[in-house]
């Protein structure tokens, strides 16, 4: 049955002026249809069909269960990351920062800022200040994170990210932490850190993106015996 008081394009103007005025800033969430219908007196289908509208100009997005929200939708690297890191494993992991993060350390050696520059050397102290395996991991992303963002791309951010909610899973972390401890390799990662920092400061962006390489090729190897049940790999770190 058609509602007498359906009519989209009085209620797709009336959401624009609506949007123009202020009262909504991006992200925040806007009122229910039924309470859109009635403060626009027109029919539910009118502003159905007006925020579809919205959403396809990049106005207004929806989230089913949560509502309609001005603005552009923010990115969602991965909503089911559970079937993500069900379906892969630490090599997986290594293989994609391999590709990856080189390339954002040498980014950021062409576009990291001096006070960027400045807050990694402090998270390279926070990470040594560390005396338990979930601070180091803490610090330890907060560190490759600062490196890709100031690569200064959005797109290489959210594939950064996505790889990021991977290593986070306490599975990850645990495993990594197995690899430092077996191979003994913090102060080798406290100078790798270093030579990344250093390289990106100095403007340097294939040293950076080779100093990045040769600090993941460690953890890489560390993993690999830390994984491995070659009796020969555990005697030679016994």
């Amino acid at each position: 049955m058609t509602d007498d008081r359906d009519n989209s394009n009085v209620a797709l103007e009336r959401l624009r002026d609506l949007l123009r005025s202020g009262r909504f800033a991006a992200g925040a969430r806007l009122p229910t249809e039924r309470s859109l219908a009635e403060e626009f007196d027109v029919g539910r289908r009118s502003v159905r069909r007006a925020l579809e509208v919205l959403e396809a100009e990049g106005l207004v997005w929806r989230r089913q269960g949560s509502g309609t929200f001005a603005g552009t939708r923010p990115a969602e690297p991965y909503d089911d990351l559970g079937v993500l890191v069900a379906g892969t494993d630490a090599m997986e992991v290594m293989e994609v920062r391999l590709r990856l993060e080189p390339q954002l350390a040498q980014l950021a050696a062409l576009r990291a800022g001096p006070a960027d520059i400045r807050g990694m050397y402090d998270l390279i102290a926070k990470i040594d200040e560390c005396v338990d395996a979930d601070g180091r991991e803490l610090w330890d992303g907060a560190l490759h994170r600062q490196i890709a963002r100031c690569a200064n791309n959005k797109l290489l951010l959210v594939l950064f990210d996505v790889m990021n909610r991977v290593r986070q899973e306490p599975a990850w972390q645990k495993i990594r932490e197995q690899a430092r401890s077996a191979a003994k390799t913090r102060p080798v990662t406290h100078d790798q850190h270093l030579a990344i920092i250093d390289a990106i400061a100095a403007r340097d962006p294939l040293g950076a993106a080779e100093a990045m390489r040769r600090h993941l090729l460690t953890l890489q190897e560390s993993l690999v015996r830390a994984t491995s049940h070659d009796p020969l790999a555990e005697r030679s770190h016994t």
